[in-house]
């Protein structure tokens, strides 16, 4: 009998939640980003990190299917024993409990800065919290549900950043290789953290319906992430100047505040608003696992609970401080040095150890019949 066999989710709700992940906060910060490093060349460091991205998650998938119906937790407690599973799922819960405040927060600053300026932060929080705790506690079904139908809502979103491509200069992003690859280079670590929402695959596998296509999944989520940040840096550098890109804090809101029709002049408020959507699709997940992480180290099998303490826990937390931008960059960098590890390095380490464990199983079994 399948363990999770009453919450599986399909192989385009295991896509567009990896995809959604991915496609967060970053986006609106990538252009000037890659501008100040690697100039032009920022495509370039994105192709690199794509290929990092997806060679990750094909070896999380290599990992996870040699136990089809564990999680990254109890495949570490079946191979180093208890403790090791209960640290484990305290390093996974403070590292989404820190990638969901970072997130949550960067999104309450952006929406006051642009839209609500004169409402309290922690009002904001309130407003973010309601709904997302309401698809966090019902489980990883709901939230592939919801992560589709965002996905398949947001398919028109990047006609919006051709739109102002009628006044860009084709000679701002010309030579397209200037073969300044050290720039480059060091621009694909500004890139990785682009690409974290992959690590959910650790958590999503189990609940997959056809775990053979898990492959296919993460390979077609990578993408369809690259090409939205493809988009963005080559509609922001076709439009900016190489000088003007570096200026804006969110080039990419900036460049859709020249879209105005004869009824509606801010459009840049408009698209937040809808943009709010695909934020929540990054900041939802994380929750919802760090209370799977939370509900595993107290033996419950329900997660709701752990849901709304974190949930409040923020909340209360909000009313009485909200970060400043040197503090909102300081959780980004948190979230994002400790996402690297997790998400980078782990995968390779657990093929290394199940493949040494493999090895030690063969000579064991030769062993035994040849003294048999």
């Amino acid at each position: 009998m399948k363990r999770y066999g009453f919450n599986e989710i399909t192989l385009m709700q295991y896509i567009t939640i990896i995809h959604g992940g991915q496609v967060g906060v970053g986006l609106l910060t990538l252009p000037r980003e890659m501008a100040k490093t690697a100039g032009t060349d920022g495509w370039m460091a994105i192709v690199l990190g794509w290929a990092i991205a997806v060679t990750t998650s094909l070896c999380i998938v290599a990992v996870m299917r040699r136990y089809p119906d564990d999680t990254i937790l109890d495949l570490i407690r079946r191979l180093f024993g208890k403790w090791a599973g209960r640290a484990a799922a305290v390093i996974w819960l403070a590292y989404f409990v820190a990638a969901f405040a970072a997130v949550l927060a960067t999104s309450v600053s952006i929406t006051k800065v642009w839209v609500l300026s004169q409402t309290p932060a922690y009002m904001t929080v309130l407003l973010f919290l309601l709904p997302t705790v309401m698809v966090a506690r019902s489980g990883i079904r709901i939230l592939g549900r919801y992560a589709e139908l965002v996905f398949y809502c947001s398919l028109a979103a990047p006609l919006f950043l051709i739109a102002p491509l009628k006044d860009s200069h084709l000679v701002h992003i010309l030579p397209l290789i200037k073969g300044e690859w050290a720039g480059v280079l060091q621009a694909v670590k500004l890139t990785a953290p682009s690409f974290l929402g992959f690590e959910v695959g650790f958590f999503l596998y189990p609940f997959l319906l056809r775990k053979e296509r898990a492959y296919t999944g993460v390979v077609i989520a990578n993408t369809l992430s690259m090409i939205v940040f493809m988009l963005v840096i080559f509609s922001s550098n076709l439009f900016y100047s190489p000088d003007q890109i570096a200026e804006f804090t969110w080039p990419t809101l900036s460049l859709l505040k020249v879209i105005e029709f004869h009824f509606l002049e801010r459009f840049d408020i408009v698209f937040l608003a809808f943009y709010l959507f695909l934020l929540s699709t990054t900041w939802t997940p994380l929750l919802m696992l760090a209370g799977h992480c939370a509900s595993r180290l107290t033996g419950q099998a329900d997660h709701a609970p752990h849901v709304y303490a974190i949930a409040g826990t923020i909340f209360a937390v909000s009313v009485f401080y909200f970060p400043a931008v040197k503090g909102l960059r300081l959780m980004e960098q948190l979230w994002s040095r400790s996402g690297l590890v997790l998400a980078y390095v782990t995968p390779f380490a657990l093929l290394l150890v199940l493949a040494v464990t493999d090895l030690i199983r063969k000579k064991r079994r030769t062993e035994g019949r040849q003294c048999g």
